[in-house]
Order: structure tokens, then sequence, then C-alpha cells
């Protein structure tokens, strides 16, 4: 049949045509869709008993229209990031029923009684019990089993090869690692930040810096990333009696440098402590960090027994994690300053009152974490850094 962008009436018999729903069961759909790129479907059987959310890819950017054409085979990606998650970490993803590549189109668990991450904190609530931790277990079990240490050669090399992804990488190398530091039509901000956007643009030491992390971005294939880990691809809630974290959205999934996702989550958490600040509601915000990290490297310490190319050895592994956690603070710092006066602002400042306060802070501390990346040496180095008036 080929490519056919689905509308709210044909989720139904489009589920039954796949095999995903085998009875006459009436099926209610309504669009969900909240983000920048896909369309979103939740679809409940009447009587309340299953549901089921798709997902599809569409051939532009959702928001933006077909003025903005973009490949809609980023879902195969986030297919394939799913499917290696699934493996190591399932407990941690929504579970996938199925993945149709003629329409790039996920069928999956609807998650509608769980709440997306950045929601719960700007509504003043905690992160909860072990959210950052896992997040960090997540990025150390998905990295490390799709790296050179815990996947053989040959298997590693098809695993590059298919998560090439050209366009989507450019979008990164650009908006993220690029725009906010040149003139460029995407970037905007707050007039109160007029001064700090020039300055920006005109620092030498912090555009050579960037240059730094762009580059190894583009050249570092390490392990495959979930590629956008931030708070509004999180969610998290309870199901009997659990508390329950579950990462999605992997569409911009690649091969790249391990410290990457890892900077885009603390870059979110130290933004939702500057809106926490702000409003007075600061609560479990200050040890993210640093519950993420230790999640992380304890669990990649965890499963470096287990890696395949018995030549590394410990005092290299303790190589490998400080380079981590170093590209990581670069990354935070590029992330915090493009969702402040690049393209795609972040909801925890735009929605503040007054926002330049904390965008001001922010952006300082985003600066910092990119040029003193070698000398912010662990979480209580970098919390008094934020801590700083």
């Amino acid at each position: 049949m080929g490519y056919r962008i689905l509308e709210t009436d044909d989720i139904p018999g489009y589920l039954r045509e796949r095999g995903h729903w085998d009875d006459g069961t009436d099926i209610r759909v309504r669009e969900v869709s909240d983000g920048n790129m896909n369309r979103v479907f939740l679809a409940p059987s009447a009587d309340g008993t299953r549901s089921l959310a798709v997902k599809q890819a569409l051939p532009w950017v959702r928001v933006a229209g077909p003025s903005w054409p973009m490949n809609p085979d980023r879902a195969d990606a986030e297919a394939r990031a799913y499917d290696q998650v699934a493996k190591v970490a399932p407990d941690k993803i929504p579970a996938i029923h199925g993945y149709d590549p003629e329409n790039y189109a996920l069928v999956m668990e609807d998650m509608s009684d769980l709440e997306v991450l950045r929601t719960r904190l700007n509504e003043g609530e905690p992160y909860g019990p072990h959210t950052s931790a896992r997040i960090g277990e997540f990025v150390a079990q998905l990295s490390f089993a799709t790296s050179d240490f815990g996947m053989e050669s040959a298997d590693r090399k098809a695993l590059v090869a298919a998560s090439v992804s050209p366009e989507l990488c450019k979008i990164t190398e650009d908006v993220v690692l690029s725009e906010p530091y040149i003139e460029h039509e995407h970037n905007h901000w707050h007039e109160g930040l007029d001064d700090l956007a020039a300055e920006f643009r005109a620092d030498a030491r912090l555009r050579t810096e960037v240059a730094d992390l762009r580059h190894t971005f583009m050249t570092s294939a390490q392990a495959l990333l979930h590629g956008d880990l931030h708070t509004g691809s999180v969610m998290v809630g309870e199901r009997e009696g659990a508390h329950v974290v579950r990462v999605f959205d992997p569409e911009f999934s690649f091969v790249g440098p391990v410290g990457y996702d890892l900077g885009l989550y603390w870059a979110n958490v130290l933004v939702s402590e500057e809106r926490a600040r702000a409003l007075g509601t600061l609560s479990d915000h200050g040890s993210q960090l640093r519950l993420s990290w230790e999640a992380f490297e304890a669990e990649f310490r965890r499963l470096w027994p287990s890696r395949v190319d018995t030549f590394f050895d410990d005092a290299y592994l303790d190589r490998f994690l400080r380079r981590v956690w170093t590209e990581s603070l670069g990354y935070a710092g590029t992330e915090i300053v493009r969702r402040i006066i690049g393209f795609a602002h972040l909801t925890d400042l735009t929605t503040l009152p007054d926002p330049v306060p904390a965008s001001r802070r922010a952006l300082l501390l985003g600066r910092e974490l990119i040029v003193r990346r070698d000398e912010l040496k662990n979480p209580n180095v970098v919390r008094a850094l934020a801590q700083t008036p």
C-alpha cells in the first residue's frame, strides 16, 4: 500500500490490520501529539480494559508542517534503539508491540497513567525515588552493551553502519553545537538576555571549547545513544506500589560519545533547579546530577568484567570514565546555552513570571561547565558551582 499518514479515524482499522487488536472491542482514539516531530495517538478500548499507543513519524517536522521536510526514517532509528535497550534494560522503556517500517509507525504500551518528568518538576513536585539513578543505569546499560567493550567487533561495525543518521546528527551539530554562538535566524531569547547572547557570540574561548565538543560529537562513535535524553523524554509514576521510570522517544538515536546522553539529562536537571530556586520550591533537585552519575559509574563498573576485549584493564576504565565525566559536563553546558539563546526553549524557564534572573544564572553556569569542564572533578564541585550566586 505504501506510506500513508495516519489520521485518528484510521487507527482502529490500522491496529486490526497489523494484528494488534484481534477482537471486536470498540476502540476510542484520540490524538495526543505534543512533541515537535511526530504524531501520537492513544487507542483505549471502549470498556477501558486495554489500550495501545501509536506513534508515526511524519515526512516533516510536525510543528512546522511541510515547510520543514524531515525524512521519516528517524522512526527506524527509534525502533532500533528500543530493540537494543530491550536486550539490556527492558524495565526502563515502554513495551514495544511492533514496528511498521513501511508507515514509520510504532505500536507500543500506553503510558498515559505515568507523568512526563518535566511536567512533574514544573508543577513543583520532586523527582521521586530512584528517578535519576535509573537514568544513570539506563545510559550505562545501553552504552556498555553497544560499545566495543560489550559487543563483538563485527556486530559493533554492523550497528554503527545501520545507525548512521546524517540528517538528525546535522540538526544537533547545528542547533546545539554551533548556532547559539553565531548570528543565526533560529536563535531567539528574552530581551533581558541581549548582553549575554552578544558576549557568548564574542567569547573566543567559549567558541573554541564548543568546537572541541562538536568535533568529538561528530567523530567519537563510542556507543549507541538515546540522542535526546531530557526530562521531557522520561515518564515517571507508580504502578502496583512501585516507582516506575520509562525513557522514550529515542528517535535521535545514533552511535556517538557516551557523555552526550548524560550531558543532556544534566542540563535539564540544572535548569529545573534554577526554576525551583526562582519559585522557592527546591526539594530534591540538588542531588540529581550526583545520583545519576553515581548510578552510571556503578553500573558501568559492574558490567566491566564481562567486556569482550580483555586488553582493556581497570586502569583504562578509570581513564575512560573520567573522559565521560568531563565530556558530559561540556555537553550539559551546550544544552543549557542552546535552550536559552538558541532554538527550542524550555518551559522550565519560559513559564516563570520573570524568566530573566533564572535564565541568566543558567546561562552563566552553562558557560562554566563548558570552559572549566576539566577542572570540575566530581559532582560536589559542580554542586558548589551551581549554588554560586
